[in-house]
């Protein structure tokens, strides 16, 4: 497993990190807390040391899950990522979204980042994980309410009282990035990007690259779009997020599993599947340091971690990169 450092920090990051919000089950249909308990230690087993989550993945369950997953590790070999700045608890800030939690009852989502929401949501995530401190902490999405100089400032205080170690931002713009930058030394944006997402290459990403910030690439399977399994009509289960999502109708699954088919005989000759080359693809592009990548089981996870034990060469990068040229999906 390559370890990746992120820019103007002293954090090392699994190249593949591992990405939470399924193992909490919220927007994926539930959860079975053993399998994705064993599913983060054996990616921890593989190599996998980085691991990301959020209080509102399931509601606490997921940093729960976390914490018991890394009980027992030694705490410096695991890096922590969490985030702050979603709140289902009360209607405060701007309202993002109506869903429902694991047990189908309905909750409103908020986007919340005020300092007094942040300390106190950094305590309960601190429990929750089983730690005295976070190596990355995250605003999960922009705060339109409240100053980014107010979210910030709450960081440097946690910063300054050892319970975070460094800062970053997911979903910024490169303007709202500056700015929080202004107040605090920023280290990471994490965001969508994916072979059929790629709209941060065209202002976020040259940004990153020409300030030093480290890219955390999050959804690089396009939810699982991207692995070849999912086919025209497939059925999920209910409460799973990606029955309307627009990457998963039926003509846009058809349009990506034919490019898919187009780079299958190189997964082949490989002996990898066509996940494993997606990311590999991912994490060699410009600027992206690592990919967060979701498991529900310990086999998933162990494959995904896989995804660094080969090697493309520029003739097989640039091969995929012309396929996916012709790709145009009805969106």
């Amino acid at each position: 497993m390559q370890h990746r450092k992120i820019s103007n920090s002293d954090l090392e990051l699994s190249a593949i990190t591992f990405g939470s919000w399924a193992a909490g089950g919220w927007m994926w249909g539930g959860t079975e807390k053993a399998e994705a308990i064993e599913a983060i230690r054996s990616a921890f087993t593989e190599g996998v040391t980085s691991i990301d989550t959020a209080p509102v993945y399931g509601q606490g369950l997921s940093e729960e899950i976390v914490g018991e997953a890394i009980k027992g590790l030694p705490r410096d070999r695991v890096q922590i990522l969490t985030k702050y700045g979603l709140r289902w608890d009360a209607p405060i800030g701007e309202f993002y979204f109506k869903s429902k939690n694991n047990q189908g009852q309905d909750i409103d989502i908020y986007r919340y980042a005020g300092k007094d929401h942040i300390i106190k949501e950094c305590e309960t995530s601190l429990k929750l994980l089983g730690t005295d401190y976070i190596d990355l902490y995250q605003i999960h999405w922009p705060d339109p309410t409240t100053p980014i100089e107010e979210t910030m400032e709450a960081i440097s205080t946690l910063i300054q009282q050892g319970k975070v170690r460094y800062a970053g931002v997911c979903n910024y713009s490169d303007e709202q990035l500056k700015l929080a930058n202004s107040v605090l030394n920023i280290v990471s944006n994490q965001i969508p990007y994916s072979m059929v997402n790629r709209k941060i290459e065209e202002v976020v990403l040259p940004y990153c690259l020409a300030n030093n910030k480290s890219i955390l690439a999050y959804s690089p399977l396009e939810r699982g779009l991207l692995t070849g399994k999912i086919k025209p009509g497939h059925q999920f289960s209910e409460g799973d997020h990606r029955a309307s999502h627009k990457f998963f109708q039926d003509e846009n699954i058809k349009r990506i599993n034919i490019f898919l088919d187009k780079i299958q005989p190189l997964a082949d000759d490989k002996g990898v599947t066509l996940g494993q080359l997606v990311l590999r693809w991912t994490v060699e592009r410009p600027g992206i340091t690592v990919a967060l990548v979701g498991a529900r089981n310990a086999v998933q996870a162990v494959e995904n971690a896989k995804t660094m034990s080969f090697s493309l060469s520029q003739e097989e990068y640039s091969l995929i990169t012309t396929a996916l040229a012709d790709l145009e999906l009805a969106i």
